[in-house]
Protein backbone atom coordinates (compact mmCIF):
# COMPACT_ATOMS: atom_id res chain seq x y z
CA UNK A 1 0.00 0.00 0.00
CA UNK A 2 1.27 3.46 -0.82
CA UNK A 3 1.77 5.67 2.22
CA UNK A 4 2.42 9.39 2.44
CA UNK A 5 4.80 10.92 4.99
CA UNK A 6 3.11 12.87 7.79
CA UNK A 7 4.35 15.45 10.26
CA UNK A 8 4.18 13.63 13.59
CA UNK A 9 6.54 12.58 16.35
CA UNK A 10 4.82 9.16 16.49
CA UNK A 11 3.49 8.39 13.00
CA UNK A 12 5.89 8.28 10.06
CA UNK A 13 3.52 7.66 7.14
CA UNK A 14 -0.13 6.84 6.47
CA UNK A 15 -1.92 5.01 3.67
CA UNK A 16 -5.58 4.18 3.10
CA UNK A 17 -7.43 1.88 0.72
CA UNK A 18 -11.02 3.13 0.36
CA UNK A 19 -12.10 -0.08 -1.41
CA UNK A 20 -11.16 -2.30 1.54
CA UNK A 21 -11.30 0.30 4.36
CA UNK A 22 -7.77 -0.60 5.45
CA UNK A 23 -5.69 2.12 7.09
CA UNK A 24 -1.93 1.44 7.12
CA UNK A 25 0.36 3.33 9.48
CA UNK A 26 4.14 3.19 9.76
CA UNK A 27 5.47 4.37 13.10
CA UNK A 28 8.80 6.02 13.83
CA UNK A 29 9.42 3.12 16.25
CA UNK A 30 9.67 0.84 13.22
CA UNK A 31 6.37 -1.06 13.18
CA UNK A 32 3.88 -1.04 10.31
CA UNK A 33 0.27 -1.83 11.16
CA UNK A 34 -2.94 -2.21 9.19
CA UNK A 35 -6.19 -1.19 10.87
CA UNK A 36 -9.28 -2.86 9.44
CA UNK A 37 -12.82 -1.60 8.75
CA UNK A 38 -11.79 2.05 9.17
CA UNK A 39 -14.31 4.46 7.60
CA UNK A 40 -13.02 7.02 5.11
CA UNK A 41 -13.95 9.93 7.40
CA UNK A 42 -11.53 8.62 10.06
CA UNK A 43 -8.68 8.64 7.53
CA UNK A 44 -9.67 12.15 6.42
CA UNK A 45 -9.77 13.31 10.03
CA UNK A 46 -6.36 11.81 10.73
CA UNK A 47 -4.76 13.49 7.73
CA UNK A 48 -6.19 16.90 8.64
CA UNK A 49 -5.64 16.68 12.41
CA UNK A 50 -3.16 19.17 13.91
CA UNK A 51 -1.86 16.36 16.14
CA UNK A 52 -1.89 13.12 14.19
CA UNK A 53 -0.57 11.10 17.13
CA UNK A 54 -3.33 12.34 19.42
CA UNK A 55 -6.01 11.74 16.76
CA UNK A 56 -4.67 8.22 16.20
CA UNK A 57 -4.74 7.48 19.92
CA UNK A 58 -8.32 8.67 20.48
CA UNK A 59 -10.11 7.81 17.22
CA UNK A 60 -8.26 4.71 16.02
CA UNK A 61 -6.34 2.96 18.80
CA UNK A 62 -8.85 3.49 21.62
CA UNK A 63 -11.79 2.99 19.22
CA UNK A 64 -10.73 -0.66 19.02
CA UNK A 65 -10.39 -1.22 15.29
CA UNK A 66 -8.95 -4.68 14.63
CA UNK A 67 -5.36 -4.54 13.43
CA UNK A 68 -2.47 -6.66 12.25
CA UNK A 69 1.26 -6.05 12.18
CA UNK A 70 2.59 -6.22 8.63
CA UNK A 71 6.12 -4.96 9.08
Amino acid sequence: MNRVPVSSSNLQSVGYDPATHVLEIAFHSGGIYQYLNVPAHIHTGLMSAPSKGQYFDVYIKKAGYPYRKVG
